[in-house]
């Protein structure tokens, strides 16, 4: 009996398109619109949405936000070690919802481990906020993938839950 997900290919090119769409995202603001050295780091581009320069050098929500070699080099660690043992979740994960869950988690993981390894922080670019309301801090695509990848899990979890096996397969009461 193979262990292997029936979705794992599948899976994989979803883990690869969160990783090159949040890659691509982060050198438009870096290179072509040159984010940083904008007034306030800023570009309005809608009522509600920013594109806002930050350095996140922590987790989320700006946990262990101190940017030292130590911190850089153990959060990327730590982060690889959840990427793998995503990945290994997911090459044994038989529901292809969770396999899609799974893959926004790792593809999401990938691209803030770049950043992390490369520049010693995460580029973070994505402001949505309503007047001084705002309901998330500066986030970018593999952030927004391993969010809705959580909640996909989650939601899943709750609302399907163990399904009860097959009246054949029950056993018998005495």
């Amino acid at each position: 009996m193979s262990t292997r997900s029936p979705h794992l290919r599948f899976g994989l090119v979803i883990a690869a398109i969160a990783f090159v769409l949040d890659q691509a995202a982060k050198w438009i603001v870096t290179i072509p619109l040159s984010l940083e050295t904008k007034p306030y780091g800023q570009i309005e581009l809608l009522p509600f949405f920013n594109l806002t320069w930050a350095e996140n050098c922590g987790i989320s929500l700006s946990m262990f936000a101190k940017c030292n070699d130590t911190t850089r080099w153990t959060l990327a660690a730590v982060t690889a070690f959840v990427a793998l043992a995503v990945g290994v979740w997911m090459t044994r994960e038989k529901a292809k919802g969770d396999v899609i869950a799974l893959a926004l988690i790792l593809g999401g993981a990938l691209g803030n481990i770049v950043d992390r390894i490369r520049l010693g922080y995460v580029v973070d670019y994505a402001d949505l906020h309503f007047g001084t309301f705002k309901p998330f801090m500066i986030f970018n695509v593999a952030d927004a993938c391993i969010s809705i990848g959580v909640l996909l899990l989650v939601a899943r979890a709750l609302l399907l839950g163990e399904k009860a096996p097959p009246a054949a397969e029950q056993p018998a009461k005495e």
